[in-house]
């Protein structure tokens, strides 16, 4: 069940993350409760988690998951650029995950 809050976790942390640009600042009343209601409840979600997962390996794989899937939808909705930098950046940081996770984190 910790890994069903950590994926629920993960999935509220990037809903949140998308909904930033378009609360133009915090000056628009329902992306920012939106998005401010989205961390929230990741948060509280996360809380759950780590009952069950390390929490080292659960904020682990909460940032890493959130940051390779934020990329990837500025990408793909925002129209930002995929560089070799990014790619090699959400790339390591991927790798730090499987390392952490291969280093008897559990």
């Amino acid at each position: 069940m910790s890994y069903v809050y950590l994926l629920a976790a993960i999935a509220a942390e990037i809903v949140a993350t998308s909904l930033m640009k378009s609360t133009e600042g915090f000056t628009r009343l329902w992306p920012t409760v939106a998005c401010i209601a989205g961390y929230a409840f990741s948060l509280v979600a996360l809380s759950q988690a780590v009952k069950g997962v390390p929490v080292g390996v659960a904020y682990a794989l909460w940032s890493a998951l959130g940051t390779a899937a934020i990329v990837a939808i500025g990408a793909a909705f925002l129209g930002e650029p995929i560089t070799l930098i990014k790619v090699a950046g959400v790339s390591l940081i991927i790798a730090g995950v499987v390392t952490l996770n291969l280093g008897g984190a559990h």
